[in-house]
């Protein structure tokens, strides 16, 4: 591999290791790794031999001036490296160079002529690109004339490089200085210091690159592991801004928390933060999300710092939540360990390896106030800083619980500092009120987001957790008992109203049937009223005529 700088780079196959060097190792140039007793060296130097057989197509030879070839081919056995295999392949070659004191005899003229050699022949017989000599300076201890030994040494380096061997040189830490014997003077082009250090009883491994000439480089100390997968680091201080946003929008698992946001939901790959005091539903809310990440077919990772995974399943059991099927499927990750089990910057390495083997597309971190007794703030807020950017850079939502030691109103902030990095907080409450307490839920903040800022009570039940609106009144926002007396209160009030209005609608509807009958008693008199005046009327008009008739008949009678 070839960096910009025109610097050629052989990757060492070490997680983390070759993002961190931005390629690797110097190819053809020689690499110390110094360290105290049981920090990692020879282990370093191994899983870098491996790779390169097994991986990049370029043989090794271990050269070991302390552990026998056997010790080392079992101690890599349990990483999962089939080390003896490499040997019988010959793409790997040990040499055991045995130094005992009482038999060896140094003459004015001694040279490591016998060495280079040995290490000629094993490089020329497998066809070698690589070597790793551990631990040199265990030639200091057998031979006295450090002068000759030096310049020796010297030459040893000079003929590696002629021949374009990748070396990688394990030495012990020196009082004050780097190596013991001043082996970084004559190995310049790359120096990796490995630390293991014991802080309040917990033990810390970390890695730091001194120097590597012609390229660029972390320079920070960064946590590794050695566990079953082997040697990793991760460069956790690199991390940036630059992540990932989306327009998606994920569940939380509990439809009115949801409806609560516009858009149904929160952003996926969002920093979601849970916090509340003790008996709140912290965990209960946070499991939602990761039950609600399953159902939709995707995998969830839980970091539990207090409850084990049966302690959870049978808890959230109790809310007819079945997390164990998804645990049991392999699409929930559950760890659990104590904050003490580890550092803080090894349960932030842990934690970041954890991610990368698993991919989910949710984690969950319950309850990051876990770590305030082995840690100071500054330290938990650096980690966890970390932890954000690391999950934003994937596009992994992030699900953080945290217990608050008060729920004083006018101090709601997080004991870590944590709550200004969130892009998103639900602070739960509860609330004492007529001799009871009541869970209530704010959605404090969501950005990028509409949503209610409206408090909810919070109701856990074998049904699962549903948020009621309160009952808002003269005397502000009721929940629980009070709520319900309000309601069934107001409920009473509505039915004595409604009563009334139904009772005046049947006074009024009597006092129109009255009227309506009056009305009609009052037109039967005047259509009899007008029936005897149309009879008048008619009787009058034929007496007019009657006496007409009469009276023509009168006169016709006269003048007869």
């Amino acid at each position: 591999m070839t960096t910009p700088q025109g610097i050629s780079k052989s990757p060492t196959g070490i997680a983390g290791f070759d993002d961190l060097t931005l390629g690797g190792v110097p190819t053809g140039r020689p690499t110390l790794v110094c360290g105290s007793t049981g920090c990692g060296k020879t282990l370093f130097a191994t899983t870098f031999l491996i790779h390169g057989a097994r991986d990049f197509a370029e043989p090794g030879v271990f050269v070991t001036f302390e552990e026998r070839p056997g010790d080392i081919v079992s101690n890599v056995a349990s990483l999962g490296f089939a080390l003896d295999q490499l040997v019988k392949d010959e793409k790997i070659a040990f040499e055991y160079v045995a130094l005992d004191r009482s038999e060896l005899e140094e003459a004015g003229d001694y040279d490591l002529e016998g060495l280079f050699l040995r290490l000629e022949s094993a490089i020329d017989s497998i066809g070698a690109k690589r070597v790793v000599l551990d631990t040199i300076e265990s030639l200091f201890s057998v031979f006295s004339n450090e002068a000759i030994l030096r310049a020796e040494i010297r030459r040893l380096f000079d003929w590696l490089k002629d021949k374009g061997m990748t070396t990688v040189i394990t030495a012990e830490r020196g009082d004050g200085t780097l190596t013991r014997q001043g082996l970084e003077e004559y190995v310049s082009d790359c120096v990796i210091l490995l630390d293991h250090r014991v802080q309040n009883q917990i033990s810390t491994r970390r890695l730091r690159i001194v120097k590597y000439r012609g390229t660029a480089h972390g320079t920070n100390e960064y946590p590794f592991l050695l566990d079953e997968d082997g040697f990793s680091v991760l460069p956790v201080s690199t991390l940036g801004l630059d992540h990932k946003v989306f327009d998606e929008r994920i569940s939380s698992g509990i439809p009115d928390l949801d409806a609560m946001l516009a858009g149904g939901g929160f952003h996926r790959g969002s920093s979601i933060l849970i916090s509340g005091v003790a008996g709140s539903g912290k965990s209960s809310v946070a499991m939602n999300f990761a039950e609600a990440a399953c159902t939709a077919g995707e995998r969830a990772l839980v970091f539990s710092f207090e409850e084990s995974a049966d302690q959870s399943v049978r808890n959230m059991k109790s809310l007819g939540v079945d997390i164990g099927r998804w645990i049991k499927s392999g699409k929930l990750h559950y760890i659990a360990k104590r904050p003490t089990f580890y550092s803080l910057e090894m349960h932030l390495a842990v934690m970041l390896r954890e991610v990368i083997k698993f991919n989910p597309s949710i984690v969950v971190l319950d309850p990051i106030s876990a770590f305030t007794e082995s840690a100071d703030r500054l330290e938990i807020q650096a980690m966890l800083l970390r932890v954000v950017d690391f999950l934003k850079g994937r596009g992994v939502t992030a699900i953080f619980t945290h217990l608050m030691h008060s729920q004083d109103g006018r101090r709601i902030e997080t004991d870590a500092g944590l709550s200004s990095l969130m892009d998103a907080w639900i602070l739960l409450l509860n609330r004492e009120v007529g001799g009871e307490f009541n869970r209530e839920l704010y959605l404090l903040k969501a950005r990028g987001t509409a949503h209610s800022n409206q408090v909810r009570e919070f109701i856990m039940s074998d049904e699962g957790i549903k948020l009621v609106p309160p009952y808002l009144g003269e005397n502000g926002a009721l929940t629980g008992t009070a709520r319900k007396n309000e309601e069934a209160r107001s409920r009473r009030t509505e039915v004595r109203r409604n009563a009334e209005v139904s009772r005046a609608q049947q006074q009024l509807q009597q006092k129109r049937r009255r009227a309506k009958a009056q009305m009609e008693a009052l037109q039967a008199e005047l259509d009899a009223d007008e029936i005897e005046l149309k009879a008048i009327t008619d009787n009058e008009t034929e007496y007019l005529r009657q006496a007409a008739v009469d009276k023509v008949d009168l006169e016709r009678s006269r003048k007869s």
